[in-house]
């Protein structure tokens, strides 16, 4: 029979997060606050990470499976991705007022992979590349409404929380719900002859919601329907480039959009990401839409970039990975369904999740005190997971990470049904 764990040691973390909010606001930024874990129970600064696992700055070592929220799709410390970024910055440097031949090699390397594309702009943050992929869609069409679904970063345009940003501008983006072709057919026609883009994740992965992949016949419809009304169709490949397989989910699931944004897995945690398109969309960045920055030149995320893909393709890590996570989902559907708590087991392979449901005879607020329960057991037993965030399977987590990762939800479990039974 499980028993709970005590309480980590956290005091270096929290008096370092004290430090934090006098020095920045609110300490440490969006996602990575307190709030979104349990506030208390995980800690706020790693020290290093190895492998599959992280340490933070107390010294607890926990099997990270949130991968710096999916950039990490190799594992941390990865020696060859290194010493190929160092070669670089001592034999060549890496900041120029032109650009490196790296640039042209990682461009070639991803046409070489990625369906859609033709051509290739690298940028930094998967919000760079969202937006620009909006840009090179409005310069395009010469529309200016874009229908999205799914997040795709911080930027006016799509930003979820809308405080500072100017009401004109929300005015010109509408959502639709993720699965259903209906919703989006209503949201072109509200808007016909206005559309420049939609824009979607090809996996639905809503905050704190199930992950679901595209329903049969889906992303096929998605695609008809853009190309019906006109309008771009970009895949936000943020998390799903170069993980749910080397092409990406339109390799995966066989359909090619007009754009793709890619980022995450594409240097195994180094600053780079990129929107690669047909050469006729893209070719609006000739001379009808800017696009400049100091940074964005810089190789030795182009170089990162190169050996992790080089990586990738060498040990077939996409489907290793997707191997591994497909089993991973099954015995987590079994641990889950012999539990008898309310939660569903979602995701795909490489993005397993848990969430937790409310029960008709439950009160309001009971699958929230168990979501947090569930969380504060498996971070005491050094599984790093996140309550509202969807998981990722690394390629150096080992066998025992993912066994452990199985034997800790179940005991994790075990504990907030004891303490949550349903109806009390």
């Amino acid at each position: 029979m499980a028993s709970e764990f005590p309480k980590l040691k956290l005091d270096k973390s929290m008096a370092m997060f004290e430090e934090a909010k006098r020095l920045s606001p609110g300490g440490v930024m969006g996602i990575r606050r307190p709030y979104n874990f349990v506030e208390g129970e995980y800690p706020i600064f790693i020290d290093r990470g190895y492998g599959g696992h992280i340490v933070d700055v107390d010294g607890n070592d926990y099997i990270d499976m949130l991968c710096a929220y999916g950039p990490v799709i190799l594992g941390y410390d990865e020696k060859e991705i290194n010493d190929a970024v160092k070669r670089q910055m001592d034999e060549r440097g890496f900041c120029f007022s032109l650009v490196q031949p790296a640039q042209n090699q990682l461009e070639q390397a991803v046409i070489d992979l990625v369906p859609c594309a033709e051509q290739v702009i690298p940028v930094k943050t998967g919000s760079d590349a969202t937006t620009l992929a909006v840009r090179i869609a409005r310069g395009y069409t010469d529309r200016k409404m874009i229908l999205r679904c799914g997040y795709h970063g911080w930027h006016d345009w799509c930003v979820e929380n809308h405080g500072g940003v100017p009401e004109e501008t929300l005015a010109l983006t509408d959502e639709f719900e993720y699965g259903s072709l209906p919703a989006l057919e209503a949201r072109l026609e509200a808007h016909r002859g206005q559309v420049a883009c939609v824009i979607i994740t090809p996996v639905g992965h809503p905050l704190a919601k199930p992950v679901m992949a595209p329903p049969k016949g889906y992303l096929e419809g998605v695609k008809e329907l853009a190309k019906r009304h006109g309008a771009v169709l970009i895949f936000d490949e943020i998390r799903t480039g170069f993980r749910a397989a080397l092409g990406g989910a339109q390799e995966r699931y066989g359909v090619t959009p007009d754009m793709g944004t890619f980022g995450k897995a594409m240097a195994n945690g180094y600053a780079i990401s990129c929107v690669a398109g047909k050469r006729e969309i893209m070719s609006v960045c000739e001379k009808k839409v800017f696009v400049s920055s100091t940074f964005f030149p810089n190789s030795l995320e182009m170089v990162a970039a190169l050996k992790c893909l080089e990586i990738l393709k060498r040990e077939d890590v996409p489907n290793s990975i997707w191997a591994r996570g497909t089993k991973f989902l099954e015995r987590l559907a079994k641990t889950v369904a012999a539990s008898g708590v309310p939660a569903t087991v979602n995701g795909i392979p490489p993005m397993p999740f848990i969430t937790f449901e409310k029960h008709p005879e439950d009160g309001e607020k009971t699958y929230k005190a168990r979501r947090e329960y569930f969380y504060t057991q498996t971070i005491r037993r050094g599984i790093f997971i996140q309550p509202y965030h969807h998981w990722y399977i690394a390629h150096r987590h080992t066998d025992a990470d993912l066994d452990k990762a199985i034997q800790t939800v179940g005991e994790s479990l075990e504990l907030t049904m004891k303490k949550f039974p349903i109806g009390k």
